[in-house]
């Protein structure tokens, strides 16, 4: 069977959410990793294309960290399910024009407190 080089193997459909702004939002999936208990997170735009990823020791920390970073479980809101429509396979390879904004700490909270806080140091 022909696979397109830029195709990305998402076997999950459980999407979570975060509206960014009116008409944007970005979408996540979690998929294990079948070599190890391990998983990842990976997130996708409208259009289908994974634009960042990050890894995670299970779904229970992938999970977490999604809520704490304003993700909502698609399934779980009947009132996003009113205006919204996940995006749908194939998932491709795609960018985000600054880079992997969640996997670089840009927009990613993690264990309470962001990356991009952390290099920032009150002034005295």
């Amino acid at each position: 069977m022909y696979r397109n080089q830029n195709s990305v193997e998402i076997r999950s459909r459980d999407f979570w959410v975060k509206v960014v702004e009116m008409l944007q939002q970005n979408w996540a999936l979690i998929d294990d990793d079948t070599d190890s208990k391990q998983c990842t997170v990976y997130f996708v735009d409208d259009l289908s294309r994974v634009f960042d990823r990050l890894p995670f020791k299970d779904f229970a920390e992938a999970e977490a960290a999604l809520a704490r970073n304003g993700f909502d479980r698609f399934a779980d809101s009947s009132s996003l399910q009113e205006f919204l429509v996940p995006p749908e396979p194939p998932f491709v390879k795609g960018w985000y024009p600054s880079g992997g904004i969640y996997s670089s700490g840009q927009y990613w909270i993690s264990g309470g407190m962001s990356v991009a806080r952390r290099k920032r140091k009150p002034s005295t």
